[in-house]
């Protein structure tokens, strides 16, 4: 799809603008205007509706949850913090890379400067003007030594960032990366005011559609339009009230009842009831997110790959697929880029379950009659506990033990995840090779879940990244997913689809899959039917 007709798609569904198309497609060095015929497609087929409170009830919060971006981990404070907020970059529903904060980027030739174009029409919610000095104190705020920021994995690469006058920023990175913007838009590198530091965090300071009232972490967050918002087609509601509804029942009840407008993370094996009830939509996305089983691969019997491979022969991904995800997904490759991902390794031999194969690789590690333990809650993902007790099956087949410990959703990323020697996680994905590799698999990431470190895998992602022809590029990522596939410290099952349930009021239009509920922009996107 060309860039005008991609920009054309989003005026016909409301969320851009006449101006902001004209103005896009100038950019651009293209000329042109509004037919007759687009005008009127665009104006019936969704005009946004202003009003109303959205409510958001969502499983992936606890009382442990910040609002400083390099702390947040899952769905309630993503959520919160783009409501709040916003980054240099975001990521549309065909995925790709459009202008937010910056209105304009181009790199140096070798992808390894790029320069960023700020907007000069935003306000922060104080009325402060938006400067290169808070884009490069935010993005500061995840980079060092000694920066605690679950981002500081995928900025690391950056070596350096100044300011070229008020609104340029300009990064140097140590080598060429022709997918920066991308990682631009993770939900961690959100823009805040420089100097923001200690409880200001909290306080959601931003840039964002919605100012922040009030928020109590795990339970219950308020927001309401920020009426000087520099998005005039965006961030429709009145306010948006976000809950932590942690149990999938609760939710799904909340929705039925009239106490929520939309929930995330549906429980599938009651999807049936759900199609039977009038007056709810079914939202189904395809996209990066898949479910991994990691274990810490510096710690015996993991740090024996044959203990890992005899582990992934012993899952019936199948049989995963159609009982936890009713066949919502597609089957996983024990690698985290899935079939939809450009640098996907379709040649890659599907592992299959054997266990045969298992019960070999076991017995050669000596672990045959060692007592497995995999932690898990529905934290991790709906329905995660029930894959374990089916893993549990599955492995039994081939003579290997493993206990299911069910852990507290409450606390469970930072207490379990990256704690326990082997448990049940959820990677939403990445809209890149690299950054997904990047941020849960290179050596020294903060969210290498599985602690693993290759030094070959290494090489090639370096290699990768600063490579620029495609083919060359595609041939070292192919070999990155088979070293992850063939040494790493991660079963992974099953891709899952975003499954979600909303009222018929709402206006959903075509949902990114990025993240979760609209790439985690639904307050923003979304707007209640007239």
């Amino acid at each position: 799809m060309s860039e005008q007709k991609h920009l054309e798609c989003l005026l016909t569904q409301g969320k851009i603008t006449r101006r902001d198309f004209l103005a896009r497609l100038s950019a651009l060095g293209i000329t042109a205007t509004l037919s007759p015929a687009l005008l009127t497609t665009s104006v019936s087929a969704a005009t946004p509706q202003k009003g109303g409170r959205l409510r958001l009830g969502v499983a992936g919060g606890s009382t442990t949850d910040s609002l400083d971006p390099g702390k947040i981990t899952d769905a309630m404070a993503q959520s919160i913090n783009w409501q709040v907020r916003n980054c240099l970059v975001e990521v549309d529903h065909k995925g790709h890379p459009v202008p937010e904060l910056a209105e304009s980027w181009e790199p140096i030739p070798g992808a390894a400067k790029w320069m960023f174009k700020l907007r000069q029409d935003v306000e922060f919610h104080n009325g402060k003007a938006l400067e290169a000095k808070d884009v490069i104190f935010s993005i500061n705020h995840h980079r060092g030594k000694d920066s605690k920021s679950a981002a500081k994995g995928i900025v690391d690469p950056i070596q350096d960032i100044r300011a070229d006058g008020n609104h340029i920023v300009v990064f140097t990175l140590k080598e060429g990366n022709a997918d920066f913007p991308f990682i631009l838009s993770d939900y961690h590198l959100t823009i805040v005011p420089a100097g923001t530091t200690g409880a200001e965090w909290e306080k959601g300071a931003g840039t964002g559609g919605y100012v922040l009232v009030s928020h109590e972490p795990g339970y219950n967050a308020l927001t309401k339009r920020n009426p000087n918002y520099w998005k005039q087609s965006r961030a429709h509601f009145d306010e948006v009230e976000t809950i932590g509804i942690a149990d999938v029942t609760a939710r799904a009840t909340a929705l039925n009842t009239g106490q929520i407008d939309a929930m995330n993370r549906f429980e599938l094996k009651t999807i049936h009831l759900l199609k039977r009830v009038t007056g709810l939509q079914i939202i189904n996305v395809t996209g990066n997110r898949h479910f991994s089983i990691p274990m810490l691969t510096d710690r015996e019997p993991f740090n024996d790959n044959d203990v890992r491979l005899a582990l992934k022969y012993a899952i019936d991904r199948e049989h995963v697929l159609q009982q936890i995800l009713r066949g919502y997904g597609s089957i996983g490759n024990d690698h985290p880029i899935g079939p939809n991902q450009k640098y996907y390794a379709s040649e890659l031999p599907q592992r299959k379950y054997d266990p045969d194969k298992a019960r070999f690789h076991m017995k050669k590690a000596g672990m045959l009659d060692y007592p497995f333990q995999l932690h898990g809650a529905d934290a991790a993902f709906g329905g995660a506990v029930d894959a374990a007790v089916l893993f549990k099956e599955h492995a039994a087949k081939a003579g290997i033990k493993i206990e299911v410990v069910r852990e507290p959703n409450d606390g469970y990323w930072e207490n379990v995840w990256m704690k326990k020697p082997w448990v049940m996680c959820y990677w939403s994905g990445r809209a890149t090779a690299d950054w997904m590799f990047s941020t849960a698999y290179a050596q020294d990431s903060p969210w290498n879940d599985s602690f693993w470190k290759n030094e070959r895998f290494n090489k090639l992602l370096r290699e990768a990244r600063a490579e620029l022809d495609d083919d060359k590029r595609s041939e070292l990522y192919a070999e990155c997913q088979k070293i992850v596939r063939d040494e790493g410290g991660v079963v992974i099952p099953v891709f899952a689809n975003w499954i979600e349930a909303a009222t018929n009021k709402l206006n959903i239009g075509n949902p990114a899959g990025n993240w979760e509920m609209d790439g985690q922009r639904a307050p923003e996107r979304w707007w209640f039917k007239s």
